[in-house]
């Protein structure tokens, strides 16, 4: 582990570093706990929330009247399971420059990121870690980043909240399908996203791509803010995607948490979790109208990524492809020899259980709940 690794482990802010003051004494009065161990971290953050207050004011005062003015169009959704290969499409997409898409520095900083980025991003950069905690996947402050970050700082109404607070995460889970939410929050988490989604599209000028897991289990509200919005949903063998899950969490306990996480039931929160995801997204993907949604497979994607966002470009009936063709080989060409992350064989009886317990989601994709499946994710 190098410096870079070190302090983002020990002191780094996380999702909350577009924290601001206010905000983060709201938070704290709730009643969520931080433990002594994670002090660094909350020292860290009180100090980032002070700057973005000092920030926020500049920026409204320069920004907010043209932002406010900005007529949104219709953004694509890119949906799946975390671990399913959405930033990988995302990434892909994310070539054609027809297309924006909210980066790193923005979805951190998502109140100040008009007014700061230019100046601070290049300084930042230089206590970011070269690749992602939770895989081999280069990153930097300019890579395709989820949105539901920025809404995590800005309402603390995500489910990624849960990750900061590890043992009070139930407090947070009505966040991920936001069903169960008051009126007044799901008011407060549209508002939210319309204005990143407004400063991001004046700070560009294109159509937006957005990538983040949760909204998977979001469509029918999506719909509601976007009735011309265009979807495509990713699947992956399910027995990867929960040990790449697994690893996921555990990597983003260690460098985002306030808590130390409970010792036991990581696993069940995978598996309750997915289902919950699942069940609200076949419940509401027969609302999207036609020529709006498209699906694909991660395993064809890594087999064929020309061919496969080629087929995506035509059934959604996004701009020509043929000018995006060598910008995409060139990047798929650059992905040569990259190395994922390995895993053990599962034990028998907890893959019995994921075949069983996610048993629709093998069927609706075909994929064989007792297959041996590859070492690599």
């Amino acid at each position: 582990m190098n410096w870079r690794e070190m302090l983002l482990k020990h002191c780094g802010p996380g999702m909350l570093s577009g924290v601001t003051m206010r905000d983060w004494v709201r938070l704290l009065r709730t009643g969520v706990a931080i433990d002594p161990s994670r002090l660094p971290r909350a020292f860290t953050i009180t100090l980032q929330s002070l700057r973005n207050s000092r920030r926020l004011g500049a920026e409204r005062r320069q920004y907010e009247p043209q932002v406010r003015g900005v007529v949104l169009q219709p953004p694509i959704f890119i949906l799946g399971h975390w671990r399913t290969g959405t930033t990988h499409l995302h990434q892909l997409i994310a070539q054609d420059t027809r297309f924006a898409f909210p980066n790193n520095y923005q979805v951190s900083f998502p109140r100040t990121f008009l007014s700061t980025e230019a100046r601070d991003a290049r300084k930042l950069a230089r206590f970011l870690p070269r690749h992602r905690p939770m895989d081999n996947m280069e990153w930097d402050l300019s890579s395709p980043q989820e949105d539901e970050i920025a809404l995590c700082s800005s309402t603390f109404k995500s489910t990624y909240m849960g990750t900061i607070f590890p043992r009070q995460a139930g407090r947070f889970a009505k966040y991920l399908t936001l069903r169960n939410a008051a009126p007044a929050e799901i008011a407060e988490w549209r508002a939210a996203l319309v204005h990143f989604l407004q400063k991001l599209q004046w700070r560009h000028g294109r159509p937006l791509v957005l990538k983040s897991p949760p909204h998977t289990a979001r469509i029918r509200l999506l719909l509601e803010m976007f009735p011309a919005a265009k979807f495509v949903h990713i699947h992956r063998n399910p027995q990867v995607v929960f040990q790449s899950t697994r690893r996921l969490l555990l990597k983003l306990l260690d460098v985002q948490s306030l808590q130390r996480p409970p010792a036991e039931g990581l696993d069940d929160h995978i598996l309750a979790q997915y289902n919950e995801m699942y069940d609200a997204f076949f419940e509401d993907r027969r609302l999207i109208p036609e020529g709006q949604y498209h699906e694909l497979a991660f395993e064809r994607l890594e087999r064929d990524p020309v061919g496969e966002i080629r087929a995506l470009y035509e059934a959604l009936d996004l701009p020509a492809f043929a000018s995006f063709e060598p910008a995409l080989c060139k990047y798929v060409d650059s992905l040569v020899g990259y190395k994922k992350n390995t895993f053990p064989e599962l034990p028998p009886k907890l893959k019995a259980r994921i075949g069983t317990t996610w048993n629709r989601c093998f069927e609706e994709w075909g994929y064989s709940a007792g297959a041996p499946i590859a070492r690599e994710s």
